[in-house]
This record gives structure tokens, C-alpha cells and sequence, in this order.
């Protein structure tokens, strides 16, 4: 069963991005077509709604800074989320990382009737992945990201909920935070934003350009005039004069600052050793993902002079199992690799191996600012020390 909604995933999926040809992909296509138009319909009426107050924000009383997008999946959205975090918390704020936590499951009915028996008001409180302090939850139950985010940011809550509100709410009552980062929330209306921030990927700015089912766009292009920054992502140092543009006919205001993915290091899976990155120069290397943009993380590997000799690409979000993994060890071995590399957002989705023949690697990677800096310190500043309130003036009697 599982193999067979992944194989009419790939397909839908290739028809979107039109890799598939023949009538059925055609009429698939024109089927999709249709829902595109009822769902950007949708999208209209919503925002119209919320912007005449029709529906209503709520406000919990504390900043809240969105991070997201405009299309689906691929943006680079997690380290960007993680740089947001670590400057907020140097700046002095309390933060809490709030997500839906996508292709996550729900915790064991036996914990969550203990909790029921340990007298828990809510009757299906937010998941806690981390409350600052302790890792509490598994990548399956929490969700890649925030897992990942958790892992990394050791001293920063992170709350999973499909209601935001709800989790902001617990955050800000049992995790004493006052800044709240939503993770993927462009699109999340019913909690207020004070901060828009939205990632455009310097390869695929606008996906495929048509909206979804038929296309990778979640609203019009039009919308990225909500953003209050806008972060370019997956830069290489070239000129983006030509996006530029096309984003300030979209947003004439917004701060736009161009960022690279900088890989760090190599890290063991299991061991958690790290390696140099000039270790894989001239490295002849085999590597397994299941992410959005596959090519973005190959090419990558190859830029830091390794050789892939053998490529393994699976679902984004796919839960790797045992016997996926040694097939793919088995075909290294026989190709003579050096090592295999992963992802850090795959390498949490890895299963425990009874024998590992072939070192098995996650490339960390973090965001480096290339351009514009000043505006990113200033956007951090603005959050960090607000500009105080002007007392009214006194008056003698």
C-alpha cells in the first residue's frame, strides 16, 4: 500500500512538473487545471476575509515572526528558521519554534492516556519536541524539521501543532516565551504576524508559476507583497539582478537579502565523529536523500570535489527502511565508494543498522549571509529592542 501511494505521489508529481507525457498525463493535467482555478479562488476568498475582518486574527500578546513561502517544499526554509532562532535568543529574547510538524504522527495512545491520568487540562495538548532544555520527542513523532531544529538549537522550545494558536498559547503559559517563530506560516492567518519573512529560491523563484494542485505555487505571486523581508536562498555569489527585479514589481518595500547554504562539516550518523569537508575532495562517494530538491544537495557534494558514483532519491519526507538502506550499502560496496552522504534532515529518518560497512555521513549545513547584511541585523535589532513608547507629555497644575 505504501509503495503504491508513493508511486502515484511520483507521478502526480512528475505530471506537475511536466516529466510526464500521453494521454493520461494530459488529462490528469487538464483535471488538475480546473482544481488550480477553484483553488485560487479559495485562496482570494480567505485572504479577502481576514483582511475585512470578516474572519478574525487572534492576537496572543507577544511578537510573532513567520517564516515561509510562496511555493511548495525546496526553499531552504530549516537553517534559515534556525539562524532566525540563534540570533533572536543571543538578542535576548525567549523564543519558541512553532510547526505543524509535517508527516509527523501522533504520540502513543498509552502516553497520551497517561497524561489524560496525570490530570492534563487539554484534552490533546501540542506536542513539546524540546522545551529548551531536554529532547523529549522522536523525528517520527515530532517531524523531520522540527526535530532537526530541536537537535540543533538546544536551548530553544519547539512546539508541534496543526493549531498554532493553540501551541503558541502553551509556549507562551508553560515555556515562559515571548517571541514565538512560526515554521512555515505565511499562509497561517488565524494567529497575527508582526513579521513576514518569505524565502524565494534563487533557482525555482516562483515553482512551475501555476498555482497548486496543477502547479508548486500555494498562492499567487502577487501575494509576496505581505512580506516584510525577503530572502533569496541557495545563492552561489552570481548577480541576481534579473529576480530582483521581478520581485520589486511584486513588493516595492520589503528588505531583500540574498543568503547562501554554506556546508560546516561531515558528521557520523551513529557516532556523531566529524570529518572535514576536504576530506571529500577527490572522495569517490555514494548519495541517498529524500528531499524536495534532490539536485540542489548533489550538486553540492560535487562542488566540494567529491565523485558520486552511485545516487539513491526517494519521496521527500520518505521513512527509510532497513532493508532500503543495505540494498543501497550493498551497491556502494560494490562500486568501491569512500563513504555515503546524506542530508541532516534525512539523517534523522535513518534506521538503526545492525552493520554498517560503509561510513555514512550528514552534511551540516548553516545560512550564511552574502549580501545585505546590515538589513539582517537591523531586522533582528527591530525584534530584539524595540523602539521604546513615548511618554505623553506632563502636565502641572
Amino acid at each position: 500500500m505504501r509503495q503504491t501511494l508513493e508511486k502515484f505521489e511520483q507521478f502526480t508529481i512528475d505530471v506537475i512538473l511536466d516529466k510526464r507525457s500521453g494521454v493520461r498525463a494530459g488529462m490528469f493535467r487538464v483535471f488538475l487545471s480546473s482544481l488550480s482555478k477553484l483553488y485560487g479562488s479559495l485562496v482570494d476568498s480567505r485572504l479577502w476575509l481576514y483582511r475585512n475582518r470578516i474572519l478574525r486574527e487572534r492576537n496572543l500578546g507577544c511578537l510573532v515572526v513567520s517564516i515561509g513561502n510562496l511555493t511548495v517544499g525546496g526553499t531552504g526554509k530549516t537553517p534559515v528558521v534556525e539562524k532566525f532562532a540563534r540570533s533572536l535568543q543571543d538578542g535576548g529574547r525567549r523564543v519558541a519554534i512553532l510547526s505543524r510538524g509535517y508527516k509527523s504522527v501522533k504520540q502513543p495512545f498509552l502516553k497520551r492516556l497517561i497524561g489524560r491520568i496525570k490530570g492534563e487540562n487539554e484534552i490533546d495538548p501540542p506536542r513539546v519536541v524540546s522545551d529548551g532544555k531536554s529532547l523529549l520527542l522522536d523525528s517520527r513523532t515530532a517531524g523531520d524539521e522540527p526535530y532537526m531544529l530541536a537537535a540543533n538549537l538546544k536551548d530553544v522550545p519547539v512546539v508541534v501543532d496543526k493549531d498554532r494558536v493553540k501551541s503558541g498559547k502553551h509556549a507562551i503559559s508553560e515555556l515562559n516565551c515571548d517571541t514565538l517563530l512560526l515554521d512555515d506560516g505565511l499562509q497561517y492567518l488565524r494567529l497575527k504576524h508582526r513579521l513576514d519573512i518569505v524565502l524565494v529560491d534563487r533557482w525555482q523563484p516562483f515553482g512551475t508559476g501555476k498555482l497548486l494542485p496543477r502547479g508548486t505555487l500555494r498562492e499567487p505571486t502577487k501575494n509576496l507583497k505581505r512580506a516584510s523581508y525577503i530572502f533569496i536562498t541557495k545563492c552561489n555569489g552570481d548577480p541576481n539582478d534579473e529576480l530582483v527585479k521581478k520581485i520589486r514589481t511584486l513588493n516595492r518595500t520589503a528588505e531583500i537579502i540574498e543568503c547562501e547554504h554554506r556546508p560546516q562539516y561531515l558528521q557520523h550518523i551513529e557516532t556523531r565523529e566529524s570529518r572535514s569537508l576536504e576530506d571529500l575532495k577527490g572522495a569517490r562517494v555514494g548519495t541517498v536523500s529524500a528531499i524536495a530538491v534532490p539536485e540542489s544537495f548533489e550538486h553540492g557534494v560535487k562542488k566540494l570535489g567529491a565523485t558520486i558514483e552511485v545516487t539513491c532519491r526517494f519521496m521527500d519526507h520518505h521513512r527509510f527502511t532497513e532493508q532500503e538502506i543495505i540494498e543501497f550499502i550493498n551497491n556502494c560496496v560494490e562500486k568501491e565508494v569512500d563513504c555515503i552522504i546524506t542530508t541532516e534532515k534525512d539523517a534523522v529518518r535513518f534506521p538503526r543498522l545492525a552493520r554498517m560497512d560503509i561510513p555514512i555521513y550528514f552534511l551540516r549545513v548553516e545560512i550564511g549571509i552574502l549580501s545585505n547584511e546590515e538589513s539582517f541585523d537591523q531586522c533582528i535589532n527591530r525584534i530584539c529592542q524595540p523602539p521604546k513608547a513615548i511618554a505623553p507629555p506632563r502636565t502641572f497644575f
